[in-house]
């Protein structure tokens, strides 16, 4: 991508899932001199926390972990470049909700009931604001299917259409996994073994694959961009295990730490075929 690159907007649900999903293309579009915003909707209190010397933070003793993982966020996006993050409505406005059929998905606050017009209204208040040519966020079912990541989704999609007389969205990128790729990376880590973990993660772990025809554009990693997303997701300690080229969550299972980032599109401008390392690549006049 050269300089002087318009903006880009990603949309994501807790602490983390950017790190682990768009690290290496936020560092990419932040070393091309493009414009980048990242909103968050919630501050993940509902996690697990892997450290045990950090196990009071969880919603169910301290409930402590919104803060400490918004420290952890901040550290995240210096490696990465990113100066512009914010959290939905402002700090405290949306609770994690927690996985799907818990009782935190009721609690008061919790995004998955929040309202969808008022969320996407603020959303379409940054929208106008840092104008961007490109959003990113994730498919209609949140990649896996965690309440917040749905609602983030419908509400990123809405705010599109609302901000639209203002300022027009040209391109939505929603994160994905080929299915090729992912059973070929998945395959390599068994056969290298899963390192300081305890098991491999199966195709079904890993959030947002889809069929090998639905990609649209991928963004490889220069190994600068590579070690600012591994520095990225190791900030997020609660979280994370970072080990090398792999990974892994609260679960123990072994992912692929990814060095190219792929994405579907979800509306508008069709990036060239087989296009590659550029969100941006075929918007016309793709100047600031």
């Amino acid at each position: 991508m050269s300089s002087g690159q318009p903006g880009v907007l990603l949309v994501h649900a807790h602490p983390d899932d950017e790190s682990i999903t768009n690290g290496v293309t936020m560092a990419a579009c932040v070393a091309a001199g493009a414009r980048v915003t990242l909103v968050t909707c919630t501050l993940g209190e509902e996690g697990e926390v892997i450290p045990a010397s950090l196990g009071r933070l969880t919603a169910d003793r301290d409930d402590a972990l919104g803060p400490y993982r918004a420290d952890e966020l901040a550290v995240a996006m210096a490696a990465l470049g990113v100066t512009d993050h914010r959290l939905l409505g402002g700090p405290g406005r949306y609770r994690d909700s927690g996985m799907m059929g818990l009782p935190s998905n009721d609690r008061p606050g919790a995004f998955w009931r929040a309202d969808l017009d008022e969320a996407a209204e603020a959303l379409a208040e940054i929208i106008v604001e840092t104008r961007p040519r490109v959003l990113i966020t994730y498919d209609p079912d949140g990649g896996y299917g965690h309440p917040d990541h749905i609602q983030a989704h419908r509400v990123a999609m809405r705010a599109v259409h609302r901000a639209a007389d203002t300022h027009r969205v040209d391109r939505v990128l929603w994160n994905c996994l080929p299915l090729t790729e992912a059973e070929r990376a998945l395959t390599r880590l068994r056969q290298n073994g899963p390192g300081r973990f305890p098991d491999v993660a199966a195709v079904g772990d890993l959030p947002g694959v889809a069929p090998d025809a639905e990609l649209a554009l991928a963004v490889r990693g220069t190994p600068e961009q590579y070690a600012a997303k591994q520095a990225a997701m190791a900030a997020h300690v609660t979280q994370i295990e970072v080990a090398g080229e792999t990974f892994a969550l609260s679960n123990g299972l072994a992912q692929p730490l990814w060095r190219t980032e792929y994405f579907r599109l979800g509306l508008g401008d069709p990036p060239p075929p087989g296009a590659v390392d550029d969100v941006f690549a075929g918007l016309a006049g793709r100047t600031v």
